[in-house]
């Protein structure tokens, strides 16, 4: 039984950018995060552990969002690998990352990456 976890909207602070001005002063960012994984245990047994538990998952999440990099695509390809690694029941993770307001000389509400990565 294929099933998918998810989190949306996360919200962070972080120092992410190829300017000092975002390094120093930082943005706002916005982390849509999702996971695939086999709800067939959890689904029988009514047992966290035969599913992604999501309090890990934001872990993940805000671990390397506190990692400042300079480029969105870093953060998400470290993210992803992240999960990979620790949550040996995912199957496949799908993430979009958001950079709110980006100074691109214009308006703009947000600037963004998604990648998706499988086991």
């Amino acid at each position: 039984m294929s099933g998918r976890v998810a989190l949306e909207g996360l919200e962070f602070h972080a120092y992410h950018g190829v300017y000092p001005h975002e390094r120093e002063s930082g943005n706002w960012f916005e982390v849509d995060i999702a996971v695939d994984t086999d709800f067939a245990t959890a689904a029988e047994h009514d047992d966290l552990l035969g599913t992604v538990n999501y309090e890990t998952l934001f872990r993940i999440v805000k671990e390397e969002m506190g990692k400042p990099s300079k480029l969105l695509e870093t953060v998400a390809g470290k993210i992803a690998d992240d999960v990979l690694k620790a949550l040996p029941a995912a199957k496949a993770v799908e993430l979009k990352i958001s950079k709110l307001n980006p100074p691109i000389g214009g308006k703009c509400r947000r600037a963004s990456v998604s990648l998706t990565l499988r086991r």
